[in-house]
Formats: structure tokens, C-alpha cells, sequence
């Protein structure tokens, strides 16, 4: 699948980063110039740039990177899937791992968490977010019937969460259960998570 906004991005795609933008903002600022990893950043790594301010250092991952990203101070990009590229990261080396819109194109899901735990230090934490089964309607119906966006990464989901689905997953790949926080947002159209490593 082509990175995400390698083409333009619709009015629904810009919402749906905007509403995403601030917990995940409230989540990075708990540190203290993080290091952080976001798998399946985007072709403009837009969410990654835009906390550039709040970083250390950031690292993206997606198939594709533009040059505009590439030149954005802070960051460095691997290009590829993050199903090839997560297992190869140095093990403890960020503070912050964001899978942001990722885990729903994953055959693998529990594999790639379990990688993304691996590359988190201590006291570090996670942050997912995906579509949920109600969020599957909506975009299924905005985007096939009405037309109102691309089409094609709806087309590669495999599958939707809820708190059920997602919360056996992040306990798989050994976050604690008491470490584990969830909470519908967006309209409760997504479930948002994050998960802190001890």
C-alpha cells in the first residue's frame, strides 16, 4: 500500500489528523524531549513534524517518505513496511512509540506491538489508535458511497478494534494491565491507547 497522503489528503483525512493531534500531544509532553518512533508516519510525516517542537529526536517508518520530511530537522525516516522494518530497531532506544491508523492494515498486529514494545525504554509508552467496528461503518459509507475521500486505504483494512480486541492484543505483547488506558474518541468513530512500559 502507498504511504499515507502520498496522494492529496481529503477534508475527512485533515479532520480525522487534527482530532487525533491532541491527545497524542497531551502523551508526548509528559516527557522531556522525547525520543520518538512513529510507525507508519505518513508520506509527509505531518503528525511527526508537527511535534517537532516537544522532541528530541524522531524516527519515521513508511514506504515512502517526501523530500520535505526528509529535510525537517529532528527527524530521520526508514523507508519500508513496518512489518520489515520494526524488528530491525535497536531494542529500549525511544521514549515514545506512536501507531497511529496502523495496526487495522496489519495481518500481524500482535507482532508488530510486540516490536514496538521492545523498542520503548523504561517508563516509556505507547500510543495506538484505530478505527473501531462503529468507525467502519461511517467510513464505509462516507468513502464507497459518497465518495468523500480515497477509497483505497479502507479497501486494505483487515480488521476493526474495540476495547475487547485491543486490550488482549496490548496484554499479549506484555503491557500490564494495570499500564493500559483506552478511551473512545473521535466521535467514537476510534479507540485511542496507550500502554506504559514499567
Amino acid at each position: 500500500m502507498r504511504a499515507y497522503g502520498a496522494s492529496k489528503l481529503t477534508v475527512v483525512d485533515r479532520f480525522g489528523v487534527y482530532l487525533s493531534g491532541r491527545p497524542i500531544r497531551s502523551a508526548v509532553s509528559r516527557y522531556t524531549s522525547p525520543d520518538v518512533l512513529d510507525v507508519g508516519c505518513g508520506y509527509e510525516a505531518t503528525l511527526l513534524r508537527d511535534l517537532v517542537p516537544l522532541i528530541g529526536s524522531g524516527v519515521g517508518i513508511d514506504s515512502a517518505i517526501s523530500e520535505g520530511a526528509r529535510a525537517t530537522r529532528k527527524l530521520c525516516f526508514i523507508e519500508g513496511t513496518a512489518e520489515e522494518k520494526l524488528p530491525t530497531l535497536e531494542a529500549a532506544s525511544f521514549d515514545v512509540v506512536m501507531v497511529i491508523s496502523v495496526l487495522e492494515h496489519l495481518w500481524e498486529p500482535l507482532a508488530a506491538l510486540q516490536a514496538c514494545r521492545r523498542a520503548l525504554r523504561p517508563r516509556g509508552t505507547l500510543i495506538v489508535n484505530v478505527p473501531d467496528w462503529l468507525g467502519k461503518e461511517v467510513l464505509e459509507l462516507a468513502l464507497f458511497r459518497w465518495k468523500l475521500g480515497a477509497a483505497e486505504a479502507i479497501d486494505d483494512h483487515k480488521t476493526y478494534y474495540d476495547k475487547r480486541d485491543l486490550w488482549p492484543l496490548l496484554v499479549k505483547s506484555g503491557f500490564k494491565p494495570s499500564q493500559i488506558r483506552m478511551k473512545y474518541h473521535k466521535f467514537g468513530l476510534n479507540l485511542f491507547a496507550l500502554a506504559q512500559m514499567p
